[in-house]
């Protein structure tokens, strides 16, 4: 086995409420990346609901792979290895692609990839970079130590990345003590009567308002107490830690002391009547107060998380930053993210929109050093819900 002239890998994603398959090429050229969505299913909730997510990963996997193929135009010969995400996720949902994937990499003869999704996360940006780099001579893959913020509705983390070799080593430097980021935008937005995804709804509502109306702080944050060998401890001298239940708790303290419940019940009850609503038509259903609040929390959030990255991109030396996830598509983030780099003069990169959020060519281009590194799944290979990435500051 040898990285080939075809070196096709087929990656499957099945973490939370996206179902994924996607193709590619040397992880650096997507051939295919199909994604079949579950919002219609989890919106009446507000939030997943890992039974219904299992069950729509098990009706959609196989027209998915089988779509990812056609659009790529091959078949299952023409791989050269099938990857699939291993954690962190929904239980559930990982074993519906675990044992998918398990079950076609033994069919078809095909050597199986682990990967770990935040790891995926963060090369949907070098992924995007390589692809540059093999069009154009004058782009060239970077090297030198990345700190990458994944950041989305599961997960805040910091983490130093650098190549090593044909592979790519991690450090986890930070990470959020309650609530991700984007959990925060999901709950909030469903505070406030508004859809589901909530990351979007904020985004596109925030402009409308007025951002510091409302004066959100972030108290100094203590690190809890591990027991040692704690694969979630960090260096408490050197580790960056987000927290965001206590800014969720203060909307809905303002809610309460400005009496919005009633407008809140207005709003929820007429984007229901409304088929398949967007933000547009929660605009002319929000005050002036409520489009204040929103701006406000996206602000403060998006600040707290630009702050801390900085910092941590100055104390750690690091040579650019990368910014992934599904808040990385956050228009504000970006602008204010893109204008603190030109600030410090340091190189930042993100995901296209399509590659920020969960998908499996993030999954296939993260597998392609492990291919070349002969680094296959055995036999047990099973859900890591919890799964770390890297080693800790320690």
């Amino acid at each position: 086995m040898s990285s080939g002239s075809s070196a096709l890998i087929l990656g499957i994603e099945s973490s939370c409420d996206e179902t994924g398959a996607a193709v590619v090429r040397r992880g650096s050229k997507i051939l295919s990346n199909v994604v079949a969505s579950q919002i219609p299913v989890h919106s009446p909730y507000g939030g997943v609901v890992p039974e219904l997510a299992s069950r729509e990963h098990l009706r959609n996997i196989l027209p998915v792979v089988r779509s990812a193929l056609s659009q790529a135009g091959v078949t299952y010969p023409d791989l050269d290895a099938i990857a699939v995400t291993e954690g962190p996720g929904l239980a559930g949902a990982l074993l519906v692609g675990i044992s998918f994937a398990k079950a076609l990499a033994h069919s078809v003869g095909k050597p199986l990839i682990a990967v770990n999704h935040l790891e995926g996360h963060i090369h949907a940006v070098l992924l995007e970079e390589s692809q540059r780099a093999a069009e154009s001579d004058n782009v060239h893959a970077r090297s030198g130590v990345s700190l990458a913020l994944v950041v989305s509705g599961g997960h805040t983390h910091l983490y130093l990345a650098q190549p090593r070799d044909t592979s790519w080593t991690y450090r986890n430097v930070g990470r959020t003590v309650d609530d991700a980021a984007g959990e925060a935008f999901d709950k909030v937005a469903k505070l406030l009567g508004l859809g589901y995804p909530g990351g979007p709804w904020i985004d596109a509502l925030a402009p409308h308002g007025n951002p510091d109306a409302v004066p959100f702080t972030f108290s100094q944050i203590k690190a809890k107490v591990h027991r040692k060998g704690d694969p979630a401890a960090l260096d408490p001298a050197t580790a960056t830690y987000f927290s965001f239940s206590g800014i969720k708790t203060a909307v809905l303290r303002s809610v309460h002391v400005h009496e919005m419940e009633a407008g809140i019940a207005s709003r929820r009850a007429a984007l229901a009547a409304i088929p398949n609503p967007q933000p547009a038509d929660a605009l002319a259903l929000c005050d002036r107060r409520t489009l204040d609040l929103i701006a406000s929390f996206q602000r403060s959030v998006i600040d707290d998380l630009r702050r801390k990255t900085f910092r941590a991109a100055e104390q750690f030396n690091a040579d650019r930053i990368l910014v992934s996830g599904g808040v990385a598509a956050n228009r504000e983030l970006r602008v204010r993210f893109t204008s603190a780099a030109i600030e410090h003069n340091l190189p930042i990169a993100f995901p296209s929109l399509a590659l920020a959020t969960d998908n499996a060519a993030m999954i296939a281009a993260a597998a392609w050093p492990k291919f070349l590194a002969r680094d296959f799944a055995q036999s047990g290979l099973t859900a890591e819900p919890a799964l770390a990435l890297g080693r800790t500051s320690r």
